[in-house]
């Protein structure tokens, strides 16, 4: 196990096309870093350079303390999961585990106890003389993290590995994941365009937006206090609505906190914060017309747009809804629920 440290690290293609930009992240020792953004952020092509599959133009990555930018992906000691599980077809699930091991000159009775313990882990003993086409998909991930288990690896890296599973698949590999690396405490670096998956197993989560880091933090951290627009708009589903206070300024019997910070032209707030009651404080009192009404389970997504400008504010609404679609409703932004941003910087005012 090891702390994981990137300082400066710059990634520059032919044409001069920059797709990491002087990017600075430590990871801790033991800890899960889950890597989240939309695609073509950077986020693989940071995992890549710290698994040794990609160049480091500028920068160093240090893995335990020891600089590996000129190291090949084998002398680093770590293993990667890929989202296309990477095994070989012609040999039994025990042959996949074994092969790196094999390959390593690791003495026979500690190959097999490193098998038995990974297949112990991963709960597949009952399939370890099957061969991969003999497996479910969500079977098949589990060797390939078995794979990784038994090198017994300073960092494990994940690139996407449930991407190819169904959504019931993903959310019980999601805890097998976090579960085994809680068991193990292996330092972990997690790639994904999945913000559920990203929440949930994140110790910290690091956003990421067209080469650079948005903002880095617990998961709770960054749905309750956005550091920019991007990351308020990005993380949470439903997204965050954002208004610009110079037009909410314009409707017809709208007046907004005078708490509010100088310069906060943009504010957000999170579909769940709206109310339909008016609160006991401070807040900001709107009205429109139901346009649609999503039933997810426990609660209602309600799009609604403003009268009086095109803008559509999602509200969540515990339960059914008591209106109907072409309803008009009036509901409120509450004081302590608003998130002030600055429009020309995109970043959050304090």
């Amino acid at each position: 196990m090891a702390n994981i440290d990137i300082s400066g690290v710059k990634k520059v293609y032919p044409g001069n096309v920059t797709a990491i930009h002087d990017l600075d992240l430590s990871i801790d020792d033991g800890e899960l870093v889950v890597l989240v953004g939309p695609s073509g952020c950077g986020k693989s092509t940071l995992l890549r350079m710290i698994a040794g599959l990609e160049t480091i133009t500028e920068g160093t990555v240090a893995i335990g303390g020891d600089v590996v930018n000129r190291k090949e992906p084998a002398e680093r000691d770590i293993a990667m999961v890929f989202q296309n599980y990477a095994l070989y077809p012609h040999m039994s699930v025990r042959g996949n585990l074994e092969y790196g091991l094999k390959n390593r000159g690791t003495p026979r009775p500690e190959i097999d106890k490193r098998v038995t313990e990974a297949a112990r882990i991963l709960e597949i003993e009952p399939f370890l003389e099957r061969k991969p086409r003999q497996l479910s998909g969500g079977q098949r991930q589990r060797v390939a993290m078995g794979r990784a288990i038994v090198r017994h690896p300073k960092a494990f890296l994940f690139d996407e590995p449930l991407s190819n599973l169904d959504a019931k698949l993903r959310g019980q590999m999601r805890i097998e994941i976090k579960r085994i690396q809680r068991s193990l405490k292996t330092t972990s670096v997690y790639v994904t365009h999945d913000q559920l998956e990203a929440m949930t197993l994140a110790d910290r989560l690091v956003v990421m937006n067209a080469g650079r880091i948005e903002q880095v933090g617990k998961p709770v951290e960054l749905y309750e206090k956005p550091a920019s627009l991007f990351v308020a708009g990005f993380i949470g589903s439903p997204p965050m609505n954002i208004f610009e206070t110079a037009t909410l300024r314009e409707l017809p019997g709208v007046s907004l906190p005078a708490s509010l910070p100088q310069g906060a032209d943009v504010i957000g707030v999170r579909p769940d914060s709206i109310v339909l009651d008016q609160p006991a404080g401070a807040a900001i009192a709107l009205k429109g017309t139901v346009e649609l009404i999503e039933p997810v389970g426990g609660e209602s997504h309600v799009y609604v747009r403003l009268a009086g400008i095109e803008q559509i504010v999602i509200l969540v609404v515990q339960g059914r809804a008591t209106f109907g679609e072409t309803d008009e409703v009036a509901f409120y932004l509450p004081e302590a629920a608003l998130h002030p941003f600055d429009k020309t910087s995109g970043r959050r005012i304090e």
